[in-house]
């Protein structure tokens, strides 16, 4: 079982079973309470089948996360496959590719997903390694986008990038030095790389960047949240195609 596949903790066992994505629950042997009661009454009504299992098995199904008794085995998210959505690309003038180099927050996933669907996005690219898939909690903050923005998961970012120049992409980084966001010449094919929430675009993908992009800022905040940087570009695109 992958990790991908089970949530656990009580927040996000009860969000997953309220959108039917569980199908099988684990609950702590000895674990009694209020949570127990109301969690298993979920699990009941929406038919999803219970084993009580030892702490000790529960710990090695999380990897010795906070589990707080519960695990919750989920439905795996149905991802694209990247040459589908290249193909569905070769048919459009000004298709944008979102690449999300190792973001962590499924928060910031859920809302980059809700507004790649806003501004037509072609595709969202992700590496399958240290970085966040598409959980209950992606899926719940995106207001359902996750149905309609076809979600690619690459092994190597850097040979998904090669991949895409050699099919006359535009690779587009954000950076504190760069073209500001209003002059970005947003003709053509793009891909846009949006970095880890804290260490940006890693050094090696920032290499194959054709150019890079910086949203003008004048506070005393040196970086903007990750979804709001995607967005603003994400519409800068958008609003060039109108």
């Amino acid at each position: 079982m992958e990790m991908n596949d089970i949530v656990y903790g009580v927040h996000a066992v009860t969000e997953a079973l309220q959108a039917n994505t569980g199908n099988k629950l684990y609950i702590q042997e000895d674990l009694r309470g209020k949570n127990v009661d109301k969690i298993k009454a979920l699990a009941t009504e929406k038919k999803v089948s219970i084993s009580w299992t030892p702490k000790k098995t529960l710990q090695e199904m999380t990897e010795g996360a906070v589990h707080q008794g519960f695990v919750l085995r989920v439905a795996a998210f149905a991802y694209t496959d990247l040459a589908a959505i290249l193909k569905q690309t070769a048919q459009e003038e000004n298709p944008l590719l979102l690449i999300l180099d190792g973001l962590t927050d499924p928060h910031n996933l859920g809302s980059i997903l809700r507004t790649a669907d806003a501004t037509n996005v072609s595709g969202v690219i992700i590496p399958k390694h240290r970085a966040v898939g598409v959980t209950p909690v992606v899926s719940k903050t995106s207001t359902g986008a996750v149905e309609h923005i076809p979600i690619a998961r690459v092994t190597n970012l850097s040979q998904t990038l090669d991949k895409l120049k050699e099919e006359g992409f535009w690779i587009f980084g954000t950076d504190m030095n760069g073209t500001p966001s209003h002059q970005w010449n947003t003709a053509g094919k793009l891909a846009l790389i949006i970095g880890n929430e804290g260490k940006g675009i890693s050094t090696n993908i920032k290499k194959q960047v054709d150019e890079m992009i910086t949203i003008p800022m004048n506070g005393h905040v040196q970086s903007l949240n990750a979804s709001v940087a995607a967005a603003i570009l994400m519409y800068e695109v958008f609003r060039n195609r109108l």
